[in-house]
């Protein structure tokens, strides 16, 4: 077995040898080791003011592939046939593997909040210069001890402010990359569902920076399905701007803090939910956006009664960020344009859904009425309706 090769263009101009492990890696065991979330390793950042980033030369080159097994990722070339002795781009296992390696290396100072790594991308964090040269200094030393070389140009050292993981971090806030959201607002039309998906594959990424995300995107979403045929009419087209001035608008969300109090404002539609979780910023006491939430609803979801929606857009929005609000310091309060939802907390008689708990939390189902107080959430909770 041998797999073909071709050559694709890098930023700089030089190329890259790319093989077609297709059908390799169909009949691969897969390594299941998880990469790291970028919404987590982010807000992680929430309190560093010095930064550092690192580039790993070679990648997944620095992993050799186990003595005898050379063979299974042979590439055939007009050259002849070869065997790699190092893990290539293209193989399934390769991103699983070299992060392992990386996370191996790195395992104490990540664990002590300092350094963030996804794959060949490290990210040296401190709130004094001071401990970041001392980290710095431990992480090149450890980087030569396990001969691990960087690229120069591509290493960005002492930063109050840096391009991470296609974010722009600087003390407090994150914000989209203007480089890469540049090119948006000369986005082509799509033709076809290719370029559709190729659109909103793009957009997802910011989404935490884009409120009611799924609002917007439903009529391209739509277009997406195989069963659907295609045309673009002037829904798809208002959907489509909008998205693009959603994003070039350059929107900053702050970092979390847990010594703050949080606000969530949920609102929900006949065809999707949005939330936006809010804190006040030190610097001028205003109501500042941590992130956004929005989820499409689905047929089942979509005939609820209005105040089950308006429940439901609540209920998801608890969900998505449980971990910052379970357990937070100050009372929660929760801002809805429904006012019947101030009645739930106090019904005698709930319907069959609510009964039954239809809006589960993960982990734990959460019924509405009585209920909601019984909840470890809810318990903290103040309901506004405006």
């Amino acid at each position: 077995m041998a797999s073909p090769v071709f050559f694709i263009k890098k930023k700089d101009g030089s190329l890259r040898l790319v093989q077609d492990y297709r059908a390799l890696n169909a009949i691969t065991v897969k390594n299941r080791y998880p990469l790291p979330l970028i919404s987590e390793l982010i807000n992680n950042l929430r309190s560093a003011r010095y930064f550092t980033k690192l580039d790993v030369r070679w990648g997944y080159n620095n992993v050799r592939i186990k003595e005898g097994d050379e063979w299974k990722a042979a590439f055939r070339t007009n050259r002849g046939l070869f065997e790699p002795l190092v893990m290539f781009f293209g193989l399934t296992n390769s991103p699983a593997t070299f992060q392992t390696m990386m996370n191996d290396i790195f395992r104490d100072l990540i664990a002590q909040g300092v350094v963030c790594v996804y794959l060949d991308d490290i990210l040296i964090y401190t709130k004094t210069l001071e401990e970041h040269r001392r980290i710095t200094r431990i992480i090149l030393d450890r980087l030569r001890e396990h001969r691990l070389f960087l690229k120069p140009e591509k290493c960005k050292f002492e930063r109050t402010e840096i391009e991470y993981l296609g974010l722009i971090i600087s003390h407090g806030t994150a914000s989209m990359d203007p480089v890469k959201v540049a090119g948006v607002a000369e986005w082509p039309v799509p033709r076809n569902k290719k370029e559709v998906q190729s659109f909103l594959g793009f957009t997802n990424f910011y989404r935490r920076f884009i409120r009611d995300f799924s609002h917007h995107t439903r009529p391209l979403f739509d277009l997406t399905a195989k069963d659907v045929a295609w045309t673009w009419g002037s829904g798809q087209q208002d959907a489509f701007d909008s998205l693009k001035r959603a994003i070039t608008s350059k929107p900053v969300l702050i970092f979390p803090d847990n010594d703050r109090p949080f606000r969530v404002e949920a609102d929900s539609s006949d065809f999707a939910t949005g939330a936006v979780l809010s804190q006040q910023s030190p610097e001028d006491e205003k109501w500042h956006p941590v992130a956004f939430y929005s989820k499409s609803l689905n047929a089942v979801e979509r005939n609820y009664e209005i105040h089950d929606k308006e429940m439901l857009s609540i209920i998801c929005a608890l969900e998505e960020w449980r971990h910052f609000l379970e357990g937070a310091r100050h009372k929660v309060e929760i801002y809805t344009d429904h006012k019947n939802l101030q009645y739930f907390l106090t019904a005698k008689k709930l319907n069959r859904r609510h009964v039954t708990g239809h809006l589960p939390m993960r982990g734990r189902l959460v019924l509405f009425g009585n209920g909601l107080s019984r909840c470890p959430i809810f318990g903290c909770l103040r309901v506004v309706c405006t």
